[in-house]
């Protein structure tokens, strides 16, 4: 700067500045790096496969929907427990690095709520298992529908930036696949700013999400139909959501 004939003083506040500038944008990344602390499942809470060789009465309701739902007991590590509250539903472990930070507890039937969850800010469900040999990450709103193709689930309609940075880690293309419903659109909006590719496929009447795909489609057909329709095209992704929500 001093061979442009540039004041010292004037150097100086440039110095300070980028000083400056490098704290805040530090301070930006740690803001978004989420943190996991180990949570407790519900009490007297056990994996389903271990109750297999004498099933509880109360329990077989949940494995019922687990089959209507076409989930599996080598899917992922389901949980049950027989206490007051808990017991009809099917509890889904929240996993990070292999510890237990939170879950959901899905109801079975016409209970309300139909979750109780434990949910830390910025988690996105079943990121630990996305390190295989598959080009891109596909990421879901629920986690019963991201069990259903081993994929992710940003636990909800909203894509937080802590979610974005954390998928983003895995350095691969993320292809959302949103709900069809009316908060549909809004969640494909945010993908495209977060830079995503979205796919919206030509499913069946009726369908609404991946397991109900799943279910009606079987998982390679569902597989298949994602990744023919994904588009990382900003303004065909724009297009599509128009045909693919108009009914909604």
């Amino acid at each position: 700067m001093r061979l442009l004939n540039i004041p010292d003083d004037v150097i100086s506040q440039l110095r300070l500045e980028a000083l400056r500038l490098n704290e805040n944008s530090n301070a930006e990344v740690r803001s978004i790096i989420p943190t996991f602390e180990a949570r407790e499942l519900p009490p007297e809470s056990e994996l389903i496969t271990s109750l297999l060789d004498h099933i509880p009465e109360k329990l077989v309701p949940v494995l019922e929907y687990l089959h209507s739902r076409k989930l599996y007991l080598e899917d992922y590590p389901f949980y049950w427990t027989p206490k007051i509250g808990f017991s009809n539903r099917v509890i889904i472990p929240f996993l990070k690095d292999n510890v237990i930070v939170g879950y959901t507890a899905r109801a079975i039937g016409d209970v309300k709520p139909k979750y109780i969850s434990e949910q830390q800010p910025g988690y996105v469900f079943n990121l630990d298992r996305q390190h295989y040999n598959r080009q891109c990450v596909i990421v879901c709103e629920g986690p019963i529908d991201a069990i259903s193709i081993d994929a992710c689930a940003v636990m909800g309609a909203e894509i937080k930036d802590s979610q974005n940075w954390l998928l983003k880690q895995l350095g691969k293309e993320i292809v959302l696949v949103p709900d069809r419903d009316q908060e549909g659109p809004k969640t494909v909006e945010q993908a495209i700013e977060f830079g995503w590719s979205v796919s919206m496929p030509a499913w069946p009447e009726g369908i609404k999400d991946v397991n109900d795909a799943v279910c009606k489609l079987g998982r390679l057909a569902t597989l298949h139909l994602i990744m023919q329709a994904k588009e990382s095209n900003a303004l065909k992704i724009r297009l599509n959501v128009k045909k693919w929500f108009k009914d909604i």
